[in-house]
């Protein structure tokens, strides 16, 4: 009797204990990068380009647009005061679905909080996640983002070529369904991700590089860069599966920070951090190789092209030891960009000749593919200059027509290793 009296009331002990337990917590969901834009620092005067932006914000609202490549039923912002000097401060954030232009549809506006808060301070050179709100965003939905600051918000922390328009307007418009804006921008400001909840296998592929695939000379507004058509082939064959990332950055360079840090500096924050990141695709040199001598960088040394390679393969070795693919796009032709125009002196045959041994490179089997944007784009008559059907007109950026016979010549293979 004594044996079943203490077993009984050792199983009355754990009922009372398994009642008072709190319930198991919901599965946390998984994120993935939908889109992104790789953050850079405002230049200084003296650099010939002008930011297109205020140098701050106050008082004013801003509204954002960017594209998915995967769709969710949650979603993130992230925000990046990483070069700014001091804390950024900010009132208020919504985010809904775009009806266009700078109208929201309706019924989708959210309000953004930021570990349970509605206004949040970013520190300097931190980013900010928002918390989850539920939105149904399929893949390709165009998301409008809006950003409402009460104090000054000295705008340090961009995204220069853009190719999309942003609005400004003064006062708090955060939540209305359409702003009447003061003022444009085809750059932004303190966006730097939109992250949704991932489907089971979902995979990231980044592209990783410059104007080119930054989208350069596109026509606005209509997703034309040559990842934003990828993105849309890969959705076609192989569903909702593969998120493509852009974070490239117009003026980028292998070795030389100016319109934003060197590939080797950013590779870690845009690249190897990115959830479920399984291919990087290369497309940087050409910058490394036109700028010195030229307007941009009249007094700067010109890198070897082993300095290039030798950055090139700090960045395979850097991919490798996180278990990702590299894959790299060679170098389009250049002959004659920027003639007859301020930035003339870009190119000349000493340029093209390093052009030539960074592709060789490119094609020697050093990277776990080649995507070979070079023979695709050249003119067949005079393989230095582009091809007149693909050019924009400087010689050196594609046009539309350009982007999307590079986007349908990639041998999607290699991207996914299957």
């Amino acid at each position: 009797m004594k044996n079943r009296i203490s077993l009984g009331a050792f199983g009355a002990m754990a009922f009372v204990a398994l009642a008072a337990a709190p319930a198991l917590a919901a599965p946390t969901p998984d994120w993935i990068g939908a889109w992104s834009a790789s953050v850079q620092p405002v230049w200084t005067p003296d650099f010939p380009f002008p930011i297109g932006l205020p140098r701050s914000l106050w008082l004013q609202t801003i509204r954002q647009t960017v594209r998915t490549s995967v769709g969710g039923h949650k979603v993130r912002i992230v925000l990046s005061n990483e070069y700014g000097d001091e804390a950024l401060s900010l009132a208020a954030a919504h985010v809904g679905l775009s009806d266009g232009g700078a109208k929201i549809k309706d019924g989708s506006d959210r309000a953004l909080s930021f570990s349970g808060r509605l206004s949040v301070s970013i520190p300097p050179g931190a980013r900010m996640m928002s918390d989850p709100i539920d939105l149904d965003a399929p893949a390709f939905s165009s998301l409008s983002v809006s950003l409402f600051f009460s104090e000054p918000a000295p705008v340090s922390t961009v995204h220069w070529d853009g190719a999309q328009t942003a609005y400004i307007a003064a006062g708090d418009h955060v939540g209305d369904l359409d702003i009447k804006a003061d003022a444009t921008s085809r750059a932004r400001a303190f966006i730097s991700e939109v992250l949704v909840d991932a489907a089971p296998g979902a995979r990231t592929i980044v592209t990783y590089g410059d104007s080119i695939t930054d989208g350069a000379a596109s026509t606005p507004d209509a997703n034309h860069r040559w990842p934003d058509l990828l993105a849309e082939r890969l959705h076609g064959e192989l569903g909702d599966k593969i998120s493509v990332l852009n974070e490239a950055i117009s003026g980028e360079r292998v070795l030389t920070d100016r319109m934003g840090a060197n590939a080797l500096a950013h590779f870690d924050r845009d690249v190897i951090a990115q959830p479920h990141a399984s291919t990087v695709v290369l497309m940087m040199g050409i910058n490394d190789i036109g700028w010195p001598g030229s307007p941009l960088a009249p007094h700067q040394a010109a890198p070897s092209t082993d300095d290039i390679i030798g950055g090139y393969k700090q960045l395979i070795d850097r991919a490798h030891m996180r278990g990702m693919r590299i894959v790299a796009a060679t170098l389009t032709p250049f002959e004659d960009t920027f003639k007859g125009a301020p930035l003339e002196g870009y190119y000349n045959e000493d340029k093209e000749k390093k052009r030539q041994v960074v592709n060789a490179f490119i094609r020697s089997g050093a990277f776990d593919g080649v995507i070979d944007f070079d023979a695709l784009t050249r003119d067949a008559a005079n393989p230095k200059h582009i091809q007149a059907q693909f050019d924009s007109g400087d010689h050196l950026h594609p046009n539309d027509a350009g982007y999307k016979a590079m986007a349908e010549a990639v041998d999607l293979k290699l991207l996914t290793g299957d």
